[in-house]
């Protein structure tokens, strides 16, 4: 029986958040299972074993949990994030109703419209911030008014979901100033975002429609809010970010697109899994289990690293290559069985748009400044200001 082993890296610092990438090539070389002795975690680094794990939920469980700290694992068992079948089941067919795919032609016309509008807008200044300016519109404007929260909850909606994603990761300096935020939001989901504060009409109001019906419990109302607030904003907006990145640094890859508008898909595909904006959930075993030769004892907290997943050399030839021709749809980014992203028809659909509009109207982008997001739980740009070529 081989050993596991281990390793002292802090995969929470600054530059761990910034560039994890090194760490991840490191730990990959290590096994397909690494001790983090910093948080008594055992990572796993590789692609075989973490998509594995992610389509074995009897064996990794999520009801304990997702995150690192203890505490935040136990104040939010029973989610829809953190529960296993049949409970998660059912919330999940909740949740999932209004995103899944036959319904994003409800949603699509509005989608194009504001697409169109602001792209158009933007271009034509020929200088825009691509974070605040162009990632966050279809999230903020479309999206938040599908959800059908109070105006006032709006503005606030991307500091929570920041926030909630801060205490994905240890109980740091980083959580610890979160904290506020995510009493704040909860407070909310439970006074505020209730029958008679909310658009009727709305996918919040739905929650709580599903619940007289009997399909979920009506007090698991409040934090399934965390669902359509959280995955549905910042991940995406990190996407579309992400993706603008990439093809100013690869701007022969963006005249592709451009000729070719069947590789938006791949593009999406490519940009996710080189740049996953959520780089881990953990899980804890159910029971004794061998993963590459060695055994993990039951109630063992397991981190599932998609980010070190996506650029594993073993799955993916020449990873670090950014290639929308790569045939790349089995990225992890949006997880893979269960808790495979309810979301991600919505985000497609909103990546997809943009880029269509985009390619109609840009020749190139040139990067002028970027900083980075640091953030606990998520993996990308907090500002990226870019330059347009007109095309022609």
């Amino acid at each position: 029986m081989s050993t596991i082993p281990v390793s002292d890296v802090d995969l929470y610092t600054e530059q761990a958040r910034t560039d994890p990438y090194p760490i991840y090539a490191e730990l990959r070389a290590l096994g397909p299972v690494v001790h983090l002795s910093r948080y008594d975690l055992y990572a796993l680094p590789r692609y075989d074993e973490v998509h594995a794990a992610l389509m074995d939920w009897q064996t990794f469980s999520s009801a304990r949990g997702v995150f690192v700290d203890p505490v935040m694992n136990a104040q939010l068992e029973g989610i829809t994030l953190c529960s296993d079948p049949p409970e998660h089941t059912a919330m999940r067919s909740v949740l999932g109703r209004p995103l899944r795919q036959d319904r994003m032609r409800e949603v699509r016309p509005k989608i194009e419209s504001e697409a169109q509008r602001v792209v158009a807008e933007l271009v034509a200044r020929g200088r825009f911030e691509v974070v605040t300016e162009l990632a966050e519109h279809l999230p903020m404007t479309v999206v938040s008014e599908l959800v059908g929260l109070p105006d006032h909850a709006r503005a606030k909606m991307l500091d929570w979901a920041e926030a909630i994603w801060d205490t994905q990761g240890p109980a740091d300096e980083r959580a610890a100033a979160a904290r506020p935020a995510v009493e704040e939001f909860l407070a909310f989901a439970a006074n505020d975002a209730v029958p008679g504060k909310i658009d009727p009409d709305g996918w919040a109001a739905h929650l709580y429609q599903a619940a007289d019906r009997g399909e979920i419990p009506p007090e698991k109302c409040p934090m399934m809010m965390l669902d359509y607030v959280t995955p549905s904003l910042d991940t995406t907006i990190l996407a579309i970010a992400n993706t603008i990145a990439l093809f100013a640094e690869h701007p022969d890859q963006w005249d592709l697109l451009r000729e070719n508008r069947s590789l938006i898909s791949h593009a999406i595909n490519e940009s996710l899994r080189l740049e996953s904006p959520v780089p881990q959930f953990s899980r804890v075993l159910t029971e004794d289990h061998e993963i590459g030769g060695v055994t993990l004892t039951a109630g063992s907290r397991v981190a599932l690293l998609y980010g070190s997943a996506n650029r594993d050399e073993r799955h993916y030839p020449d990873p670090t290559r950014f290639d929308i021709t790569r045939h790349s749809a089995d990225h992890l980014a949006f997880g893979r069985g269960e808790h495979m992203c309810v979301g991600l028809h919505l985000a497609r659909l909103e990546m997809s748009t943009l880029l269509e509009q985009l390619a109609d109207r840009v020749g190139g982008f040139e990067i002028r400044e970027r900083r980075p997001l640091i953030n606990n739980g998520l993996r990308g740009l907090e500002y990226l200001e870019v330059v347009t070529r007109a095309i022609g």
